[in-house]
């Protein structure tokens, strides 16, 4: 009898130490809301393995006053603060009055306006340095810069528009040519970046790389019959559409804001436009040079030296985008 209480009395303290390891794994809960302008309730969670004496206590910058005491117990505390800015940039510390526990800090950051944080601090990090708040004009630069960086980087949306410009042949033609396209493009980004249409990026890759290879064949077998010849705007927005997804995956490698989803959106259109107006101006400028490094020798138009180059540009490009298509479909098939 005695032998089986023994089992038992160490049974239950190997129970008792499973369960105390199995705590130490816990982290020190912080959520901070910002309940008003500058008012924000701070509640944290303190694991039971730290000591009654050791509790932390969360502060917040010198700029932000306690409202009044800290309210709480058995391990949950919390604290209303007024402060005298708003907290972007601002560091949030952790402060245990004998020792630090070695335990690792969950923070949850709330706005008023929905913008969320959360970050797992390290058992040696005490601090934690609040990102800042997302500003509309902020916003729209960093994505009206990255549009115009993808557009210009995206070799395979600048040789359809090459395709496009050789297609069209005229100025009027041209403008509406690349405004078909824009439209198109601008719809599918929308859907797809707000995640209304879901479409797999590998296989639309590909796709976009046949749309060029088809622009190219076009230009190639110089039949100005056919209703891509006579209508180019009716290529550029079926394709555009197609285009507009694989700009929509940029979006999904790069994530959009928060808070600021439409600027967002707009302004990384924007800036594909910008690009596109500036490659296809440069283009242009590109052609009446050619026009007058050619007219020295002989007496040509304009017309004349798109007729001259756009087979040979069908060859090339078709060539390259037919690469890309094969490519594109091995990463998937």
């Amino acid at each position: 009898m005695c032998k089986q209480n023994l089992f038992l009395f160490m049974l239950l303290l190997l129970l008792q130490s499973v369960a105390v390891l199995a705590h130490d794994t816990r982290p020190l809960y912080i959520e901070i809301n910002e309940r008003d302008t500058i008012v924000f309730s701070v509640m944290w969670k303190v694991p039971i393995t730290v000591a009654a004496t050791n509790v932390p206590v969360v502060r917040l910058p010198d700029s932000c006053l306690a409202s009044g005491p800290v309210t709480g117990g058995k391990g949950t505390r919390q604290q209303i603060y007024q402060c005298a800015t708003d907290l972007s940039s601002e560091s949030i510390s952790i402060h245990y009055p004998r020792y630090n526990p070695s335990i690792s800090s969950l923070i949850h950051f709330t706005r008023l306006s929905g913008e969320k944080y959360s970050n797992v601090l390290s058992p040696d990090q005490t601090v934690w340095q609040v990102p800042e708040k997302e500003q509309t004009w902020a916003v729209a630069k960093e994505y009206m810069e990255l549009g115009i960086e993808h557009i210009l980087k995206g070799y395979d949306h600048l040789l359809f528009i090459v395709c496009l410009v050789l297609l069209a042949g005229t100025f009027k033609r041209i403008l509406i040519t690349v405004t078909g396209f824009t439209v198109a493009h601008s719809i599918t980004l929308a859907l797809a970046a707000l995640e209304v249409i879901k479409v797999s990026v590998a296989p639309v890759e590909a796709t976009i790389a046949l749309s060029i290879v088809f622009v190219a064949m076009e230009l190639a077998r110089n039949r100005r019959y056919t209703l891509t010849w006579r209508y180019p705007i009716a290529v550029s927005s079926t394709f555009g559409l197609l285009h507009g997804f694989g700009f929509a995956s940029v979006l999904t490698e790069i994530g959009l804001p928060q808070t600021e989803i439409p600027a967002a959106l707009l302004f990384f259109n924007l800036g594909v436009e910008i690009g596109q107006i500036i490659f296809v101006i440069v283009a242009i400028a590109t052609f009446f040079a050619g026009k007058r490094l050619i007219a020295a020798l002989r007496n040509m138009t304009f017309n004349d030296i798109l007729t001259r180059i756009q087979r040979p540009a069908g060859y090339v490009v078709g060539t390259l985008a037919m690469f890309w298509t094969i490519d594109r479909v091995a990463g998937f098939w």
